[in-house]
């Protein structure tokens, strides 16, 4: 079975439409629904061409810390020589639509619906777009943290249908996480998995704990539990969670529910010093 996959189009809304939506942004977590996604809230960034970027997450101090995530366009023969222009930072890329080609280590990788690429930092890579017809993908950026002692982790290539989901214990199926590192590869400070819950399947308690989130709906719909609110979410929609805030859900769909989560793993919580 092969997966859809939301991406944005841009444009604006007409004149006639109402301000009421369902962005939110609090203490605890973000809701940018897909609705806001427009043209006039894109970014251009240095050495890309043909390109835009919706900027979905950033480090705030107080809020999210630990990474940044885009969803990037890119038309038809765009695409960077240079994506990256800071030190030190690795990236995760899952593509939603189109194809992009990633030269790296003189290699040449073609990635389509459901592409998958993990950058080790300072990797150096160039992205195209040789298709006719925009590609759109999300691109996930962290400041790595390195351990003395850890080998950096090797570039990875993947593609979502060729991972079987491992289904959470005791669910029979019915939640299941898409994984494509090892969560015993320590050399890895961030995991992007893709998480699906088919119909009427529950996160059946409370998740409270220390990682990060930025999840962003592919498919389906769900009310999901975000500290003391239920949010109603669609394909399309990002949740942005900062640590320790309490998350559950109810996939409420006729369809399976699915989304692109990001989370921070593998380390020793900072304590601000020099260094750490």
């Amino acid at each position: 079975m092969r997966h859809t996959y939301y991406a944005p189009r841009g444009g604006l809304p007409p004149q006639t439409d109402l301000l009421t939506d369902r962005a939110m942004f609090t203490e605890a977590y973000a809701v940018i629904p897909k609705g806001t996604f427009s043209d006039i809230v894109t970014s251009a960034l240095p050495f890309w061409e043909g390109a835009r970027f919706w900027v979905l997450s950033r480090p705030l101090s107080g809020f999210a810390e630990t990474f940044s995530q885009y969803i990037a366009e890119v038309q038809p023969g765009g695409g960077s020589k240079r994506p990256e222009t800071e030190k030190g930072v690795e990236a995760v890329l899952f593509v939603v639509e189109g194809e992009i080609t990633l030269q790296i280590d003189g290699k040449t990788h073609r990635l389509g619906e459901g592409g998958y690429a993990y950058l080790p930092p300072d990797k150096a890579y160039e992205l195209h777009n040789g298709s006719d017809k925009a590609a759109r993908f999300h691109w996930i950026r962290k400041a790595y943290q390195a351990v003395d002692g850890l080998d950096l982790p090797d570039v990875l290539i993947a593609n979502e249908n060729d991972v079987a989901p491992t289904p959470m214990p005791d669910t029979n199926g019915a939640w299941a996480t898409t994984r494509f590192v090892d969560p015993a590869d320590l050399r890895h400070d961030m995991h992007v998995t893709i998480v699906t819950f088919q119909p009427g399947a529950v996160i059946p308690f409370a998740e409270t704990h220390v990682m990060e989130h930025g999840l962003y709906v592919l498919e389906g719909k769900a009310v999901y539990r975000l500290n003391q609110d239920w949010v109603e979410v669609e394909a399309g929609d990002y949740m942005w969670l900062r640590a320790f805030c309490p998350q559950a859900c109810y996939a409420g769909g006729p369809g399976p529910f699915r989304y692109l989560l990001y989370k921070d793993v593998n380390r020793h919580m900072g304590f601000g010093r020099a260094g750490v």
